[in-house]
Parts: structure tokens; sequence; C-alpha cells
């Protein structure tokens, strides 16, 4: 597996394309209320550090870090393009995505993810690497449509 991770470009075509197909696939499998995807202004704000994962030429997977504040942070925008899945890729951004945590200082990692079948190979890939299942995080109410999840950097 080859994959170059680098900064977003949110002004990309290629990037716009993956990410609107991502934001319509889970807003497709996600009841309504429920969807909390950025939208592309979202991922240029100030507060979110944007890559996108390469195999070559070819755009393969986004991943997003929001900072919710100095020492927690908050996985956004995972995606692995279909034809590319089962080759690691969501893992190694998922990897990139925790070490840049680290590195700003953070403590504490959360996300938000589907609870519905759809969303059952996220949920494998976070728990693979030490995310549990928490409360809702900050900007986030309780609904049963959303898994909670989150992972503990003091130790690492």
């Amino acid at each position: 597996m080859t994959m170059q991770i680098r900064t977003g470009d949110t002004y990309d075509p290629r990037v716009i394309a993956l990410l609107d197909h991502h934001v319509a696939a889970a807003r497709a499998q996600t009841a309504p209320g429920s969807d909390h995807a950025l939208d592309l202004a979202g991922l240029r704000a100030a507060d979110v550090a944007f890559w996108t994962g390469w195999d070559g030429e070819m755009l393969v997977a986004t991943g997003a870090l929001k900072a919710l504040s100095v020492d927690h942070g908050e996985v956004k925008s995972m995606h692995t393009v279909q034809a590319a899945r089962q080759r690691g890729f969501g893992g190694r951004m998922l990897r990139h995505i925790i070490a840049e945590a680290r590195a700003r200082g953070m403590t504490r990692l959360s996300l938000e993810t589907g609870s519905w079948d759809y969303f059952k190979p996220a949920h494998v890939l976070y728990r693979a690497h030490g995310f549990v299942p928490c409360g809702p995080i900050e900007g986030y109410v309780e609904d049963p449509n959303s898994l909670f999840l989150t992972l503990d950097l003091s130790d690492g």
C-alpha cells in the first residue's frame, strides 16, 4: 500500500467531487437531522486541518481534524473511495490524524459517526485504533442515529 498524505486542497475539482460523493452517500444512509458532515466551507474553517490521501495521482482518501478545544480534537470527513477500500488507506489516514492531534498537544480525540449498518466498517476501523464509546461530544446531542467514540491520547 502506498499513499501520500497531503494538505487537502478544497478547491481541487477531484477533491470537491470526492467530498460531494462522501456527503451525498452518508446523507442517503442517515436519518434527517442526524447528518453532521462538514461541507466545503466547514473544511476551510480556521479550526480545521484537512488532508487528502493519494495513490500515485489517484485520490483515495480524505480526513480532517477539527479543534474543539486546546486539548480535544474531532475526527471529521474520513472517507476512502470504494475502489480503494480494504487496502489500509483509511487506517493510514486515521493514524495520521491521531499523530497530528498528539503533535498539537491534544489529549483526547473524538468523533461522531452514524449508528446504521452502512457505517459498520467505520466502527470497526475506529475501534481497531483504540476508540471507545462515549457520550455526545461538544456540539452534539444524544441521538440514536449517532455513535460517539473517543480516544485518550494522554498515554501515548
